[in-house]
Formats: C-alpha cells, structure tokens, sequence
C-alpha cells in the first residue's frame, strides 16, 4: 500500500512539473507576459504625460490670447500690421 501510494504522489509531481514548464500556459510565458506588461506601463506612463502636457497646452490657449498669438507668429508667420518681419538665415 505504501509503495502505491508514493508512485501515484512521485507520478502526480511528475505531472504537475511538466504542466508548469511545458504545459499551456507555462513559466516562460508568465515571464514574457511580465515583460509584456512592463513594456506597456512605461508606454502608457509616456503617453500619460503627452497627454497632460496637450491638456495643459489646450488649457493655456482657451484661456489666454497671448499663447495664440505667441503659435501663430512662431508657427504659422504671422505678423501684425505695421510690423516689419526680418528673417535671419544661417
């Protein structure tokens, strides 16, 4: 009886070993899903802070005028009447 028992203990090890290395669902999948999951937060972290900064940047333009104003001649060139606009090229 004894023997019975340890077979069937050594045998249900055996199984249980094989199902956490080579099973589905395996130990190196948890790692590369770990991996995964790490790769992603710092992803979203960056992404987090693009966002706030835009939302700052949305903020700072419905509020003040001097920010469009500020966009408009560093992007787009413009300039205000009676202004003289030099450009300098290096």
């Amino acid at each position: 009886m004894n023997k019975s028992v340890s077979l069937l203990l050594l045998s249900l090890l055996l199984a249980l070993q094989f199902a956490l290395w080579v099973g589905d669902k395996n130990f190196f999948d948890l790692k590369q899903l770990e991996a995964t999951v790490a790769t992603l937060t710092l992803d979203i972290e960056a992404l987090d802070l693009r966002n706030q900064k835009l939302l700052a940047e949305v903020i700072d333009l419905k509020q003040g005028g001097e920010t469009i104003e500020t966009l408009a001649r560093s992007e787009l060139g413009l300039i205000k009447p009676n202004e003289t606009f030099y450009q300098i090229v290096k």
